[in-house]
């Protein structure tokens, strides 16, 4: 069995939906094509479609192991162009896992860019704040604001993120500004929720010193788009990266507080799988995602000193 041809086949019987559809688009008999399917589940000792007298359906295994094989199929193609091309062009599906508020705000107009620039690579973008298993669940890249401890992972820096403390001029109007950390704990306050103690607030005092405050929390949200929304309507004090009170910031939806304090914050990268052969879309993509974020980053010219 010519295991990539099987592959070939395979995924051409998903994108027409049928065996004849595959078997016309390839120009062999539909009896060839049940073969290779048959062959090919043999061979992996798994079912990958279920079959009814009107349609094909993928298995869960199926849709998995397509997923899979259109990118290895794409890397087979990268190869036999770089061969034969000393300027390979990027082609195939990028599969990229990015966090919301990040992703919307950020790297949208970016990633318009690159498929402006490269417009034969596809990409299935999937929006999530909670990290996914690249390698278990078939991801190219994966874009991380965090910490980072997985060691099987590639990490490139994008840049650095910033926290702020502000509120809406409303609600500084009618409550006060905080003049310390401290005071915080007279305030109503909104808390991301997608991390470990969402109600302490760490900073670095104005001699360098960690402390950390627990502050009451009237909102918890998993979505910084929220908050940030929350805290322009005056519902509370709220702790954020730039990158997503920026705008507001700028407009005088919202004011910095307690900004002879340090709020720590962290970078955000892009990661991916360790292997022999990185093909030259995710290089190339990742190579301009550096180069897109490289320095200050835009979010932070107009209100970092």
């Amino acid at each position: 069995m010519d295991r990539f041809e099987s592959m070939r086949t395979f995924t051409r019987v998903v994108e027409t939906g049928s065996i004849s559809g595959a078997a016309e688009g390839m120009g062999i008999a539909k009896s060839a094509v049940s073969r290779r399917l048959a062959e090919l589940e043999e061979h992996l000792g798994v079912q990958l479609m279920q079959r009814t007298t009107r349609r094909l359906n993928l298995t869960e295994t199926g849709q998995s192991f397509y997923d899979r094989s259109v990118r290895v199929l794409a890397d087979l193609e990268e190869a036999e162009q770089a061969v034969s091309c000393e300027h390979a062009t990027p082609r195939g599906k990028l599969r990229v896992a990015v966090p919301m508020t990040f992703g919307l705000l950020h790297l949208t107009p970016a990633i318009t860019d690159f498929m402006q620039q490269h417009p034969d690579v596809e990409f299935d973008l999937d929006f999530n704040d909670w990290h996914v298993d690249l390698v278990r669940e078939g991801f190219d890249v994966a874009i991380r604001i965090s910490k980072l401890s997985d060691s099987s992972l590639i990490a490139r820096q994008l840049a650095p993120i910033h926290n702020i403390v502000c509120a809406s001029p409303e609600y500084i109007k009618q409550h006060g500004a905080p003049q310390t950390p401290t005071e915080l704990k007279q305030h109503i306050c909104l808390a991301y929720s997608n991390i470990r103690q969402p109600g302490v607030w760490r900073y670095l005092d104005k001699n360098g010193d960690k402390k950390s405050i627990n502050v009451p929390i009237r909102i918890h949200a998993n979505n910084g788009d929220f908050l940030r929304m929350a805290a322009i309507a005056g519902h509370g004090i709220v702790l954020e990266p730039t990158f997503v009170l920026y705008q507001a910031i700028q407009h005088g939806e919202l004011v910095p507080i307690l900004t002879d304090y340090d709020w720590p914050g962290i970078n955000a990268y892009a990661i991916y799988p360790q292997t022999r052969h990185l093909s030259k879309r995710v290089r190339v993509f990742v190579d301009f995602l550096v180069e897109r974020f490289a320095g200050v980053p835009y979010w932070d010219q107009a209100i970092i000193s």
